[in-house]
């Protein structure tokens, strides 16, 4: 799971029929998410996220999990919008 800030939104016309009437945001992962650094993800919004939300964002087959879409193409899904940015501590190993 990493947590990130919503940058955008994609829009589609045509798409997966198992994606349909989901909603896609740009994700841009915190600096210190090992793995992520400078990679924006797009992800499926599962708690109506908007723009400039810090979201926790679910990854790999747990992110099919996390938006109930077991058998859809999804890698990466929005499961949670941070309260406050400002309290996030991040304890280097």
């Amino acid at each position: 799971m990493i947590i990130g800030k919503v940058v955008g939104t994609v829009i589609c016309t045509r798409k997966n029929p198992k994606l349909v009437g989901n909603k896609f945001l740009i994700v841009d992962p915190m600096e210190k998410m090992k793995g992520y650094v400078g990679d924006r993800i797009v992800a499926v919004d599962d708690v109506g996220a908007g723009i400039h939300d810090i979201v926790l964002v679910s990854t790999g087959s747990a992110a099919r999990m996390a938006c109930d879409v077991t058998t859809s193409p999804v890698d990466a899904c929005i499961v949670g919008i941070v309260d406050d940015p400002n309290k996030i501590v991040i304890v280097e190993q």
